[in-house]
């Protein structure tokens, strides 16, 4: 079928949703609004689904969800007995979404647990383990902007979806109509998550504590950013014994919209501003905040009348350092112990890690490779050698009882660990500045470039071409020592037989500075991070900023060049 074949095909059956007929009217004579939507099918895989909401086939809407979650009930066909448990968020049509998914897992025979509301997506992960399920689905975007909405997959193991498995799920949903009957044979009906399994949860979420007590008191302000982290949050920090805890009344409630953030990232300052003049004005010692999904966390740090951000490099190396020093303390440091990181996060870590003689293990970007790493070590009987995980985006796990990210499990490590340090007489503005002058100051930066539609796409995979084809031998006067590519060509040595294949190019530059650059695998962006060390911040800094610019500039002038 052409696209305008689609756009009738639609306009004629999607009628579940009153404002998808309504969408299609409005852009019946916008030839370029009706390609964007029907160009493609919304791409699935290992983070499952994510899109604009909306009509069409490059977009989230009940059809797409329940094209996907047919599919995956066809994958999960091959198992005896399949199950499947889901939740969602707060965003737009999140609830229509799950209800749809539900249902559909329902009519096509997998049995299914639904959350009777929004929870986190480690909740999730941990449903997933805790009631044997073969798959769970999570409706959220995450920290996107309010037009989008997602649909993660999990396996049986409480992990993101591997690549293989996505694949096999991409065959499947390819064989189904969007607008396909469903089955009506099935007596299967949809079952609410026991209420055992979220006071489990927390239950898990504290045994990961490695203080015994409250070291010292704290003042704390908490923002939920209008997703789904109040109930959870709120509740394991009480029982931890934090009591004094104000929740920023203007992101307070759920609510789709974000209306004071509008990008709902604890990543972005913008985001965090309502929180930090709360943190202000009430004299807090932190600022604590996650993001819709709940499993990224971002903190301010009070300093005398201003508040100060950190970041999640900075709070990954603090929360590494916390988790090897109190181990040690209490006598629980595993024989062998293992941490994980992502390629793009701070080489700080490893410094760390060496330290306390602990094996840091280097994996590609996205915590599922984390979450994958635990699995390795359970199925060789060796799970509590692992002791902490995080990425520079926001993203931390001291335990295994979920197998992703979890700001849940974050806010209370944090929050244990600003008591410990309070208790010190430091802040962790003193212990991070401690850190630096123990191991060096690393500068880690992150800049996107958006590529929207059909046009971006297309240009975004051009440029990692160019980029191959010609690769910079020089940058900022500094010779590119070594380049390191992520991407196994078919008929070629791979440069990392360990990894998975990624579309990713890291430069590293003869003074230890390394620029990486890679197509975000959820967002139409472009993401080049850069990573320079050197014994002063300022130092640092002006480095960093220097190959930002030069490195910006290329992939500028190549967009401006396709544009």
């Amino acid at each position: 079928m052409d696209i305008q074949d689609k756009y009738r095909q639609w306009a004629e059956k999607a009628a579940e949703d009153p404002d998808i007929p309504a969408e299609l009217a409005a852009v019946k004579t916008k030839p370029d609004e009706i390609e964007d939507r029907f160009y493609r099918d919304l791409a699935f895989g290992t983070g499952g689904l994510r899109g604009v909401i909306g009509a069409g086939t490059n977009r989230m809407n009940i059809y797409t969800v329940r094209r996907a979650t047919r599919g995956i009930a066809k994958w999960l066909q091959t198992q005896e007995k399949p199950s499947a448990a889901i939740s969602y968020d707060s965003r737009i049509k999140s609830r229509r979404f799950a209800e749809e998914a539900a249902r559909t897992f329902a009519a096509c025979g997998v049995k299914v647990y639904l959350y009777p509301q929004l929870m986190p997506t480690p909740a999730l992960s941990f449903a997933v383990r805790r009631l044997h399920c073969s798959a769970g689905i999570m409706i959220t975007a995450s920290h996107n902007p309010a037009k989008y909405n997602g649909y993660k997959v999990y396996g049986p193991d409480g992990c993101q979806i591997t690549t293989r498995a996505a694949e096999e799920i991409t065959a499947c949903i390819q064989s189904i109509g969007y607008f396909d009957a469903l089955p009506n044979g099935s007596s299967t009906t949809v079952q609410e998550v026991p209420q055992s399994v979220f006071e489990d949860f927390y239950q898990a979420v504290l045994a990961q504590r490695l203080e015994s007590r409250v070291p010292a008191p704290l003042k704390l302000i908490y923002s939920p950013l209008n997703g789904t982290g109040l109930v959870p949050v709120t509740t394991v920090l009480k029982r931890a014994g934090y009591q004094d805890i104000t929740v920023v009344p203007a992101q307070e409630k759920p609510d789709g919209n974000f209306p004071t953030c509008p990008y709902p990232n604890p990543e972005i300052p913008e985001a965090m501003a309502e929180g930090i003049k709360l943190c202000c004005t009430q004299k807090a010692d932190l600022l604590l905040a996650t993001d819709p999904d709940c499993d990224r966390m971002g903190i301010a740090v009070r300093h005398g009348d201003t508040c100060q951000l950190l970041s999640g490099n900075e709070v990954g190396v603090l929360l590494l350092d916390y988790v090897c020093r109190r181990r040690l303390a209490l006598n629980q440091m595993p024989k062998n112990p293992v941490a994980v990181k992502t390629i793009v996060t701070t080489e700080m870590a490893t410094k760390v890690a060496e330290h306390y003689g602990v094996e840091l293990r280097d994996v590609l970007t996205g915590f599922k490779y984390i979450g994958e790493q635990i699995g390795f070590l359970e199925k060789a009987g060796e799970a509590d050698r692992y002791i902490f995980g995080f990425e520079e985006s926001y993203g931390y796990l001291s335990g295994t009882h979920v197998r992703d990210k979890d700001a849940v499990n974050a806010c209370l490590l944090l929050c244990d660990m600003a008591a410990d340090y309070k208790a010190k007489g430091m802040s962790l503005l003193d212990a991070m500045n401690a850190l630096y002058q123990t191991y060096g100051c690393y500068k880690n930066s992150l800049d996107s470039f958006a590529f929207e539609g059909e046009t971006g796409f297309h240009i975004m995979q051009d440029f990692m071409t160019y980029l191959r084809k010609n690769p910079p031998k020089e940058l900022c006067g500094h010779a590119v020592a070594l380049v390191k590519d992520y991407l196994q060509a078919p008929g070629k040595p791979a440069q990392f037989p360990n990894l998975p294949s990624s579309d990713v190019l890291q430069y590293v530059l003869d003074d230890g500075t390394c620029l990486t650059v890679r197509p975000s695998g959820t967002e139409p962006k472009l993401k080049l991070y850069c990573a320079a060390v050197a014994p002063t911040m300022q130092a640092a800094d002006a480095s960093c900023k220097s190959y930002r610019k030069a490195m910006s500039q290329i992939i500028e002038n190549f967009g401006k060049e396709k544009a």
